[in-house]
């Protein structure tokens, strides 16, 4: 699937793929769950998480609250340079259903894609 919305916060994910005609959701939990002390290596396990979850989406948009979606740029920049330049936006947002998701990833793929030059399927 070409497109994917990632929604976190910091104890899970949610990821939809999608297409014109499909949807894929997953949820994602960090293998490890928090200790005292060690929240840190529990979201680093939720990011990594998420990572092998959209490595191979040419374009994702990530959503979330702002402190969690600036430590998962952080975290990708630091950890997973080469998945980057396929993350296409990063936009804060309250916590969504699966439809307000897939309606706001549509609807940000179809002027992201317009503006890069990239014909709108019909």
């Amino acid at each position: 699937m070409f497109h994917a919305i990632v929604h976190l916060d910091h104890h899970h994910a949610q990821v939809l793929h999608f297409d014109d005609h499909q949807v894929h959701a997953a949820n994602i939990e960090p293998h490890h769950r928090r200790a005292h002390g060690h929240e840190e290596r529990s979201e680093h396990a939720l990011f990594e998480a998420i990572c092998q979850a959209v490595q191979d989406t040419p374009e994702v948009l990530v959503t979330g609250a702002h402190v969690v979606i600036h430590q998962f740029r952080h975290y990708i920049e630091a950890h997973r340079p080469k998945l980057a330049p396929r993350i296409a936006d990063y936009r804060p947002a309250a916590p969504l259903s699966q439809g307000q998701m897939l309606a706001m990833a549509r609807q940000f793929f179809v002027s992201h894609d317009r503006m890069a030059g990239i014909p709108t399927p019909t």
